[in-house]
């Protein structure tokens, strides 16, 4: 006697898994431009990793004899995987069963996933195309009873973002439990257009007397701008590639250390640094192009261009090794920190932190933005959080200034009890406040009793101006080196170096800020 029964069952039960929601539920995803969740993971991982954990769950349809006629599958597929050649789990919403939503997912999958990659300290990707947890309407009347909230899974969240990369990348209208999982992440994703996020959808919504499409109330545009979701992009194909290229940077868990990349073999002109700067602080300048100048060429790596703006964020390599980047944009408000820029810096700051990344701080900050609406907005409670994450930062701190570096917002440019790389274009200048912002206040009544205020007041900010050249600073050993800009990738290749062995793992005692 042999087991071709059993097989033959098990064959068949893998092939009813494989249909997900059926033929007619895999066309209408297609048709809304979405790939299905196994076409998906195969888009994500590399070709043939893909080993499935669970893919027999689901709720089977038997006959009076006890035969299986069907078995619709668990809306969430999940299992291990490679990716970049390293070992990662994935977890996608199935659309094509039950709309995705969370309650249809059989015997825990979701917990099961983040537990596995908790346990074998690997990341975890996240394909979110689904709903909240609680499940519809409609259980209510099915069950005889209404279920208190209780985020199961979120526990096994809390610790994945201490231990391992999270990557979510939103791929549908996600909601309640599933919007929670993308922004409960250290990198997420949404497509644009095809993709939306809410607290409650539509429908819900419309019971306010808000009557919305479903872009207008949670597309790309809404939630890449206000720091929901870190990124969007044009395809799904793009999203894959995001994750992708954001694990490359980083180690496997806290307790590993991340791996040297390609050293680059050529030496770039740098010269033109010397000129990146307007003499005229008034002018604005690109901040990408520099950028791109110092870290390894085709290296950087953007995260959350379109919010926070007043600084340039992302990973990146030097000489090989991966780094942060934080880096003022004087494109947005001058460079003055807004509460989302406070923010912004916070989550990069943690991530640096936690996965032990050197950071690269490219400084020019007129301090916090002013005036009724920054206050109305809570800037410095923001701002006060971002200095406090610099002061509890221990990963080594390369900070340039190149520019302006006034203020509280400026003083957070580096923790001031430990050692740091710092180091100062010619075209810095720094203070409490800008000379032009503090000229009427300090000498208000001078230049009032002056017969021309307005020469009275130009003599004065001569003369002071005078003083502040960075090389004054020099002098007194408060910056300690003024450097040829076009030396700077040199100075960073020697920081990347002498860094390298601080990448250790160590206990990271904050915890992870979502």
């Amino acid at each position: 006697m042999n087991w071709d029964t059993e097989l033959a069952e098990l064959a068949h039960r893998q092939a009813l898994a494989l249909e997900m929601g059926g033929a007619e539920k895999v066309k209408r995803q297609h048709d809304n431009g979405k790939l299905t969740v196994r076409e998906r993971i195969e888009g994500l991982v590399d070709s043939g990793s893909f080993v499935e954990v669970g893919g027999l769950a689901g709720s089977g349809e038997y006959d009076e004899h006890g035969k299986l006629k069907t078995v619709v599958p668990s809306n969430v597929v999940m299992g291990r995987a490679t990716l970049n050649a390293q070992p990662v789990v994935v977890i996608g919403d199935d659309f094509t069963v039950r709309g995705g939503a969370n309650d249809g997912a059989v015997g825990d999958k979701m917990i099961f996933a983040e537990q596995m990659a908790y346990d074998l300290r690997i990341p975890i990707v996240r394909l979110v195309d689904g709903t909240g947890g609680g499940g519809s309407v409609k259980n209510i009347e099915k069950m005889g009873h209404a279920l208190l909230p209780k985020m199961k899974i979120w526990n096994s969240v809390t610790r994945n973002l201490t231990q391992v990369p999270v990557v979510a990348l939103a791929l549908g209208s996600v909601a309640g439990q599933g919007a929670a999982r993308v922004a409960g992440s250290h990198y997420s994703v949404m497509v644009k257009d095809t993709a939306q996020l809410f607290i409650a959808g539509p429908p819900v919504v419309a019971k306010i007397g808000q009557n919305l499409t479903k872009n207008e109330l949670g597309g790309s545009s809404i939630h890449t701008r206000n720091g929901v979701v870190d990124d969007e992009v044009e395809s799904e194909e793009a999203a894959f590639e995001a994750a992708r290229r954001f694990l490359s940077y980083l180690p496997a868990s806290v307790g590993e250390t991340v791996e040297r990349g390609p050293v680059p073999d050529t030496v770039r002109d740098q010269s033109w640094l010397r000129d990146a700067i307007p003499r005229d602080s008034r002018k604005v300048y690109k901040i990408r192009p520099i950028v791109e100048s110092l870290v390894d060429e085709g290296s950087f790596f953007e995260i959350g261009k379109h919010w926070g703006k007043a600084i340039v964020s992302g990973l990146a390599r030097v000489n090989g090794w991966p780094v942060v980047i934080a880096a003022s944009n004087p494109y947005h408000y001058g460079g003055g920190w807004d509460r989302h820029t406070a923010e912004k810096f916070l989550r990069l700051v943690d991530l640096a932190e936690l996965f032990r990344l050197p950071v690269v701080n490219l400084v020019d900050i007129p301090g916090f933005q002013i005036g009724l609406e920054a206050e109305k907005d809570g800037v410095m409670r923001a701002g006060v959080r971002a200095l406090t994450a610099v002061n509890q930062a221990t990963v080594p701190w390369f900070s340039l200034i190149m520019r302006r570096a006034f203020g509280v917002a400026a003083g957070g440019h580096q923790n001031s009890h430990r050692f740091n790389f710092r180091y100062a274009w010619p075209s810095a200048q720094w203070g409490s406040l800008p000379i032009e912002g503090g000229l009427d206040v300090a000498y208000r009544a001078e230049i009032e009793a002056a017969p021309d205020p307005e020469a009275k007041r130009q003599e004065i900010e001569e003369r002071v101006r005078g003083l502040t050249s960075p090389f004054r600073s020099a002098e007194a050993f408060v910056i300690e080196d003024i450097i040829d800009p076009a030396t700077t990738r040199a100075r960073l290749v020697e920081f990347a170096n002498l860094s390298a062995k601080h990448r250790s793992p160590r206990e990271f005692l904050v915890g992870f800020r979502p």
